[in-house]
């Protein structure tokens, strides 16, 4: 069963049609949740119950559009919800004990597995210095690929402050790659690293 026609096993109440969109779209989607809110556990939360929200309005998504934009608002709204009742953002001791999801692709090769490691905990380092909402637009941004409009959209804000946000949480997580450049080992480099000393 395809996306298309698990939505319309979902619209018509049958919620094998929900099975199926688990399967294609849960793992980004908490990937997703973990970037912003960097305890796993209450992501995994999240994103259930963003299933479950999802086809209770599934009546309200437009089958003419892709399912992924639509389902990660909810997943981002939600996300962010959570963080608000937490009113504290994690300190780095906190993220590193509960925050043990890789945002990176699974099983790079051996002689990049030691540098992926480094560049994942400068990235999760800089990200628990953004507040929420910085973080949130980062990841939009730079890991779902929304463009600015959109984010806007979904973050309810002016656009102008969404771009902010992304220049801001830019220039943090580049800071923080550089300083883990300088303190690692001699000659160690990555892409993201390049990708941001280059902006």
């Amino acid at each position: 069963m395809n996306e298309t026609q698990a939505i319309a096993q979902l619209k018509r109440g049958n919620l094998e049609g929900l099975e199926t969109l688990v399967k294609l779209h849960q793992g980004k989607a908490l990937r997703t949740a973990c970037l912003i809110i960097h305890d796993l556990p209450q992501a995994e939360d999240i994103v259930q119950n963003a299933f479950l929200r999802a086809y209770e309005h599934i009546d309200q998504f437009d089958e003419s559009k892709p399912f992924a934009p639509w389902f990660n608002r909810i997943v981002i709204h939600d996300t962010l919800k959570a963080l608000q009742k937490q009113k504290k953002n994690l300190s780095i001791e906190e993220m590193e004990e509960t925050s043990h999801f890789d945002i990176f692709d699974p099983a790079p090769l051996p002689e990049e597995a030691v540098e992926a490691k480094e560049t994942l905990q400068a990235v999760r380092l800089a990200l628990t210095r953004l507040d929420p909402q910085q973080r949130a637009a980062f990841v939009m941004r730079y890991y779902l690929q929304m463009s600015e409009k959109d984010i806007a959209e979904t973050l309810h804000g002016p656009l102008g402050t969404v771009k902010w946000w992304s220049f801001s949480a830019r220039r943090k997580l580049k800071q923080t790659l550089l300083a883990a450049q300088s303190t690692g080992p001699a000659g160690s480099d990555s892409s993201m690293r390049k990708e941001y000393r280059d902006e």
